[in-house]
């Protein structure tokens, strides 16, 4: 019996030492994370407006949970790539560049360039702190791929035609959650922005969209919860801009107020926060929950106050 004993602390020891290792090699001695998991979603093109008229249950439960903003503010112009770079790289376009609805490349000079040739983002942080994580991308909009500086990431990844295949995104992030548990991924829906230019913005149609954007996000939380990974993960959905009619780019209210909603491991059941809050401050809460340093040039904070 007492060799039966120690055989079993034998191999519980060899085990803790085995996951300890296991996980170092995915951070720098001394790190402390708030979670070991971070799942990003983006829905192109919803604005704030829309959260309390809209049917959804699973980002509703999500803001029950956690924390939220309804006022988040665009950088200008209101429109797709150069909130998405803003989101990503912690500044606005006048440090990184991007100033366009579809820039590809900076229109103006990146104040700073990593050592993958694009301004300082999310990724190449975490890539830089922790060489073996998991980081992936996947997208509706190919514009995405030139603004998530796809040399730090295990896998980027496009969807086909969302008119012809409306929930193969939806897939190709639960196979990835359930293969891969990564440490980052970023999940980015061109809907409501399709429905907005084509429907228009606050119309049947958009709640309609909305309603079944939320049945994915429902979809991706039950396969982090599959995959063992949801226990240990902060789930943060939020969007670009907003928009007005069947268009965006503007200085109205409707399009440059977007929600950040943020929930999970260590963060508080506080509801919504009051505190300003811009789209350049969500690469800064996302590092702070990775215990990453902030470059100089990054002009975002993160949002303490979410955190327990």
């Amino acid at each position: 019996m007492k060799k039966l004993i120690y055989l079993f602390i034998l191999i519980s020891f060899s085990t803790a030492i085995l996951i300890s290792c296991k996980e170092g090699e995915n951070k720098k001695s001394g790190e402390v994370w708030k979670a070991e998991h971070v799942v990003f979603i983006g829905l192109d093109g919803w604005g704030a407006y829309s959260v309390e008229k809209a049917d959804m249950p699973n980002v509703k439960e999500l803001m029950a949970n956690g924390c939220y903003t309804l006022k988040k503010r665009s950088v200008l112009p209101s429109s797709s790539a150069v909130n998405w770079a803003s989101i990503f790289m912690g500044a606005g376009p006048e440090l990184h560049g991007y100033t366009e609805w579809g820039s590809k490349v900076p229109e103006l000079p990146s104040r700073e360039l990593n050592k993958n040739g694009i301004f300082p983002n999310i990724f190449q942080l975490l890539r830089d702190a922790a060489p073996s994580a998991e980081i992936g991308v996947m997208y509706e909009w190919e514009g995405i791929k030139y603004l998530v500086d796809t040399l730090s990431l295990d896998y980027f990844a496009l969807a086909p035609d969302y008119n012809e295949h409306p929930g193969v995104l939806c897939e190709m992030a639960e196979k990835y959650i359930l293969e891969r548990k990564p440490v980052l991924t970023a999940i980015i829906f061109d809907n409501p922005d399709h429905i907005g230019h084509a429907a228009g913005h606050d119309t049947p149609a958009y709640y309609d969209d909305l309603r079944e954007l939320d049945n994915y996000i429902g979809r991706i939380i039950t396969a982090m919860k599959e995959s063992g990974i949801y226990d240990n993960s902060i789930i943060i959905v939020t969007s670009d801009h907003g928009g007005i009619g069947k268009g965006h780019g503007g200085k109205t209210m409707a399009e440059m107020e977007t929600p950040f909603i943020i929930s999970g491991k260590n963060i508080r059941q506080g509801g919504a926060f009051n505190e300003s809050m811009m789209q350049f401050d969500c690469a800064s809460t996302i590092a702070h929950i990775f215990n990453l340093e902030q470059p100089q040039v990054w002009i975002g904070r993160p949002m303490l106050q979410v955190f327990e």
